[in-house]
């Protein structure tokens, strides 16, 4: 009789039963959060894209222990190494990988690296910026430690919960990650502002750690080589960091007519843009695409010339603060989005402008 109430008892009693999304909560309350940032860097300092990387992981918690991870090799390596230490009192720990083979982008021994350690660190997060770095490491290291990686994420609502834009950014996804760790993360740069600086935090400089880099793969084989860098020449402003850009369309019709756009940019002290169009049609190189399959910037002014307002270039600059568009087509899709725009002659228009505006200080 007595084992019979005690059944009736357990009957009755209602349980809480621990669902397969709650698993990385649980896991977290047993073991510290820790997160390890795949580092950009250029002539010494890190780049501001991993700056935003340092703000997204800054929303698991003031508990989480932040490491950044530095690849290649000579001085501007060992000097950007300083620059992160000193960065932001977040940051716990500077990892240094000194090898050659890492000081281009390539996917397959960097993510043999992330691969290396996470066996050693074993991190519940691992972070990158939607860059091209980003996008082309982040995938095959989540393909090595068989996770699934989360892209292009524009909000840290909960440790595990992230918001993604959808359907080239004309919807929000909700995700909530249940998988295993390393919960695996790209972000969106211009959503994640870079942290403040606070004074005086040479102080309280992070450590810097040489990764053992023994048992790792350096040589120069495999499925992929490094052949050369062609880029443009410039003083200009970063076109992903830049507080004015000035893009141009399909709308200027050449090569040549987007030297207007040059002369306007040296004014303005602007970074420039192009579409997918212009760049497809060979007008400028692919490095200027602005748009969904391009660079997503969020500028202050962000000015469209000959632009028609394609969905795909949308996605990548609707977050800018100020759109103004020029376009003789009072149709355009630009002007559904544009804080001002004008109908007009973009060839009258740039002269226009170039010859009112005051020379950059």
């Amino acid at each position: 009789m007595a084992s019979l109430a005690i059944f009736r008892a357990l009957r009755n009693r209602r349980f809480s039963l621990i669902s397969p999304s709650a698993i990385p909560y649980s896991r977290s309350i047993f073991k510290l959060i820790s997160t390890l940032i795949l580092g950009e860097h250029e002539g010494g300092f890190l780049k501001p894209s991993t700056l935003s990387a340092v703000s997204a992981a800054s929303s698991f918690g003031k508990d989480n222990s932040i490491s950044i991870l530095l690849g290649g090799s000579g001085s501007d390596l060992q000097k950007a190494a300083l620059h992160a230490a000193s960065t932001h009192p977040v940051i716990s720990q500077v990892l240094v990988a000194d090898a050659n083979i890492l000081m281009h982008p390539l996917a397959e021994p960097w993510a043999d690296l992330v691969h290396l350690l996470q066996k050693k660190g074993a991190y519940s997060y691992i972070i990158s910026a939607s860059s091209s770095f980003g996008k082309n490491v982040l995938p095959r290291a989540a393909a090595i430690l068989d996770v699934s990686p989360i892209t292009d994420v524009i909000e840290i609502s909960e440790p595990y919960l992230f918001v993604r834009p959808i359907y080239a950014g004309n919807a929000l996804c909700t995700v909530r990650y249940t998988g295993l760790e390393p919960c695996m993360v790209t972000i969106r740069s211009t959503s994640f502002p870079p942290p403040s600086i606070p004074t005086a935090v040479e102080s309280s400089a992070a450590p810097i750690s040489q990764v053992d880099l023994s048992t790792f793969y350096k040589e120069t084989g495999g499925k992929s080589r490094w052949l050369k860098l062609t880029s443009q020449e410039t003083d200009r402003p970063d076109l992903g960091n830049a507080r004015i850009i000035v893009t141009g369309g399909r709308g200027l019709k050449s090569a040549e007519n987007f030297k207007l756009l040059d002369k306007l940019a040296e004014k303005l002290g602007a970074a420039v843009g192009a579409t997918r169009a212009a760049v497809d049609a060979n007008f400028v190189p692919n490095d200027l695409q602005v748009g969904q399959t391009g660079k997503i910037v969020a500028p202050e002014l962000y000015m469209a010339f000959g632009v028609s307002g394609a969905i795909q270039h949308l996605a990548g600059m609707r977050d800018s603060k100020v759109i103004v568009a020029v376009n003789k087509d009072p149709d355009a899709p630009i002007f559904q989005v544009a804080d001002y725009g004008l109908v007009a002659d973009l060839f009258e228009a740039i002269p226009e402008l170039i010859e009112k505006l005051p020379e950059k200080k």
